[in-house]
């Protein structure tokens, strides 16, 4: 029984998707601001519409309000990992009012024909299709994270959905500030995202 209503959330999901305003039909814009500045986002609803439309559902509902940018990979802090990476990651707050929608299904590069590249908004996930709120901004190409890529042992790769257009500066800071191994100290807030 709950897999089928986890089955008729991700239905929804997309449903709502197909039937939303104008602009979900292509191109998404969203403007995060976090304490360290502003970045501006291109969430691609076309080439990625059940990954774009569970990011733009978080948003929607404030989720992403309160959240923070809590972890940075750099080449210096991935002792245990033969392939490096580079990104940082976000997740939406934490606290009792907070909604958690069903895990959605992995949406492969292959599939959608994004990729990894500098600035690319991706969904963090363990296994495949468990996937919520959680993302990743790419700081330099990151094949290894596509479709067959080798970061992770399942060669599934992670779902790319869209890509930073303005900010990037603000993302390397993140990148860049205090931390204990991956886990910045402290948390890098992000005061609100909203669709622009």
């Amino acid at each position: 029984m709950r897999r089928f209503a986890e089955f008729c959330s991700i239905v929804g999901l997309a449903l709502v998707m197909s039937a939303g305003p104008a602009g979900a039909q292509g191109i998404v814009r969203v403007l995060m601001r976090t304490e360290l500045g502003e970045i501006e986002l291109e969430v691609d609803s076309a080439r990625a519409p059940i990954t774009a439309a569970n990011f733009l559902r978080y948003v929607d509902a404030k989720q992403y309000d309160g959240g923070v940018f809590h972890r940075t990979v750099k080449p210096d802090n991935q002792p245990n990992n033969d392939v490096k990476i580079e990104v940082i990651q976000a997740r939406g707050r934490r606290d009792e009012g907070r909604v958690r929608h069903p895990a959605i299904p992995l949406e492969r590069t292959s599939v959608t024909g994004l990729r990894h590249i500098d600035g690319a908004l991706s969904m963090a996930r363990a296994g495949p299709d468990t996937a919520r709120d959680e993302f990743v901004i790419c700081i330099g190409d990151q094949p290894s994270l596509d479709f067959g890529g080798a970061r992770n042992a399942d060669g599934q790769g992670f779902a790319a959905f869209g890509r930073v257009v303005r900010g990037m500066e603000v993302v390397r800071a993140i990148q860049a500030a205090a931390a204990e191994a991956q886990q910045l100290r402290p948390a890098i807030q992000i005061i609100e995202a909203r669709r622009m």
